[in-house]
Parts: C-alpha cells; sequence; structure tokens
C-alpha cells in the first residue's frame, strides 16, 4: 500500500481520516460474549481485549493467523554526546543478526506464528544532533513515515512495530518531554544500562534538545527530535489503522513515537493496545498519559519489538476462547 501524503501536512490530514471501529462488530461481540459458557467476566481482560479486537476487524468472531512484526533500524546523530552505553555501529550489527534470525525478537516472532520483516533506514547516514539541529528535515522524516507505511502487510491481521537504534531511548525521552510535558528528567533513564554519569549527559542532551526547538506541534516533535525508526514505527502504525489491523504497542521508545499520533489527532491509538510495561523508568508515565494499560509486566527493556510480540500469545489466547468456546446454548448448559 502507498503511502498517501507527501509533505507532514498531508500525513496529519491522513491520519484524521483514519477510520473508526466497526459498532455493529463490537455489539455482536459483546453479545456473544455474554452467552460463552463461562461465568460473566470470568476470563476478565481477555474478554476486554477479544472484543476490541473484533470491533477492529470488523468480525464479531474473528480469529488471529497473520500476525506481523516489522523492526526499523536508524542511527542517530545524538550519539556524539555519549548517551549510549554502545556505539553506534552496533546498530547495523543487530541488524545483520535479525537477518540471519540471532536475536531475541526472530525467537519470539517464530514461536507466536509472526511473519518479521527489517526495515534499515539510512543508517550510514545518522540524524542530526538535535542539541544543535533538527534531527530531520521535513523530507527525511517525511521518508521515514512512508517507509513504515508501506512496510504494513494488508493481509496481516495484528502487527507489532519494533525498533534498533542506538541513543534511540535519548531520542524517546526527548519526544515525550515535548508531546507530554515535564522536564527531561521525567522521561530519561538508563536506555542500555549508563552510569550515573552517562545518565546525567542524556537528562542535558534532552534539556538542550527542548530548548533548542519549537515542539508545540508533535509531528515537528518527531522531526526536530525524533529518528527514523521512530517516525517509521508512527507510519506503521498509522497505515494499519486505515487496514483496520489492530496493534500491540512494544515498549517505551514505540510508545514514544506512538504519542506523537494521539497528540497530532485525540483518538488516533483507539486501534492499538500496550503489550507490556517496560523497565525504562519513564514507561509506565507515559502509558498513562496516552491511556493504555499494558497487557504484560515482565521487566523488559530489550526493545526490538519484544514485549509486543510476547503479547501476541496473550491477545491470541483471547481471541481464540471468544471465537471458539460454545454458548451455553450450542452446548446444552443451563445459563445463570
Amino acid at each position: 500500500m502507498s503511502a498517501p501524503f507527501s509533505t507532514l501536512n498531508e500525513f496529519r490530514t491522513v491520519l484524521a481520516q483514519g477510520p473508526s471501529v466497526d459498532t455493529a462488530a463490537l455489539a455482536g461481540a459483546q453479545d456473544r460474549n455474554s452467552q460463552l459458557t463461562k461465568p460473566p467476566g470470568a476470563l476478565g481482560r481477555l474478554e476486554d481485549l477479544a472484543i476490541w479486537y473484533a470491533g477492529w476487524r470488523g468480525d464479531a468472531r474473528p480469529t488471529i493467523t497473520a500476525p506481523q512484526v516489522i523492526i526499523f533500524a536508524g542511527n542517530h546523530g545524538v550519539c556524539a554526546q555519549g548517551v549510549s552505553a554502545f556505539p553506534p555501529e552496533v546498530t547495523a550489527q543487530m541488524v545483520a543478526n535479525f537477518e540471519h534470525g540471532g536475536a531475541a525478537i526472530n525467537q519470539l516472532s517464530k514461536a507466536f506464528g509472526a511473519t518479521m520483516t527489517v526495515h534499515a533506514l539510512d543508517l550510514d547516514k545518522p540524524t542530526a544532533d538535535f542539541t544543535t539541529a533538527p534531527a530531520m528535515s521535513e523530507a527525511e522524516v517525511v521518508a521515514a513515515l512512508q517507509t513504515g507505511w508501506n512496510a504494513v502487510d494488508p493481509k496481516a491481521d495484528l502487527l507489532v512495530t519494533g525498533e534498533m537504534g542506538i541513543g534511540n531511548t535519548t531520542s524517546a525521552a526527548a519526544v515525550a518531554a515535548a508531546v507530554l510535558g515535564g522536564e527531561a528528567a521525567d522521561w530519561t533513564g538508563r536506555g542500555t544500562g549508563v552510569d550515573d554519569a552517562g545518565l546525567a549527559r542524556k537528562t542535558d542532551v534532552v534539556t538542550r534538545g527542548l530548548a533548542l526547538h519549537d515542539t508545540t506541534d508533535p509531528l515537528e516533535a518527531l522531526r526536530c527530535l525524533g529518528g527514523r525508526e521512530l517516525a517509521a514505527m508512527a507510519g506503521a502504525i498509522a497505515a494499519a489503522r486505515h487496514l483496520r489491523i489492530p496493534v500491540i504497542l512494544d515498549g517505551f521508545i514505540c510508545s514514544a513515537a506512538a504519542a506523537t499520533l494521539q497528540k497530532a489527532h485525540d483518538g488516533a491509538l483507539d486501534h492499538t493496545v500496550a503489550g507490556h510495561l517496560s523497565a525504562e523508568g519513564a514507561h509506565r508515565r507515559l502509558l498513562d498519559a496516552i491511556g493504555k494499560e499494558p497487557i504484560l509486566s515482565l521487566g523488559l527493556r530489550l526493545g526490538e519489538g519484544s514485549g509486543g510480540a510476547l503479547a501476541i500469545g496473550v491477545l491470541k489466547a483471547a481471541v481464540a476462547c471468544h471465537s471458539g468456546m460454545a454458548t451455553f446454548a450450542e452446548a446444552g448448559v443451563s445459563g445463570a
């Protein structure tokens, strides 16, 4: 599906034109849920997840057969400020690891029957250091949004977006602070494991970035402070909405990218759920700000889409119970 925008303003318009939930399918799923052979509410949040999924797929009795995981990779000029425990060349090395099937996300995608693709975005051309200039030009951020949009398989029935990019927790913290408010220290964490001095450097870098750029517009915040992989995730999440493909958000970085969509257009994340609560300190604050309750909380802080992919199993279980269980009438069981 070719991206139907070539400027940020056109992307903003496309974002506002995303479809709404299918109310008939939603009502049908709610009705079916009330007739299944279990006490009301006995499956807890699994019931809510299945009904949410049915509403976005337009099918009161859906199945999940074609999950897609997409990993986007980008490099960050702000790494020159010493914000990561790892050197920038690790980004390209990990992309090769993804492509050869050796990363955690490869195993999780395989375990839950998801196809996985990797998109490296101009790794030989890092974004600009956002403490001295906007991270991306409009053309660059639009190109990244288009890459994300075009990467979504229209035949997929569930999407997880993940990322790889040394320095991207710094960009994500800056984007979160810009679009959600608060101080740099509220959003900046240890990422790949920086020490106290590294954390202080990261916080200072985010503070300087926020002071330099006018980020009152959330898409401008993504351009000035984000990275190509963050923009690509945002583009993919927006494309999934137009295709009625439900999305499981990954951790802190993915959630920061998604927050720009929510702030650009209220309700832009209604087709998404949060896969997990990351160990990155500000992730809970971020999820609260975009109104998402995580499905899992396992202390993960890897990125790569790993927490989102793990949650595929929970959503598959929810939909399997909803669509596969017998109703009281079908089973010949007396209802309450």
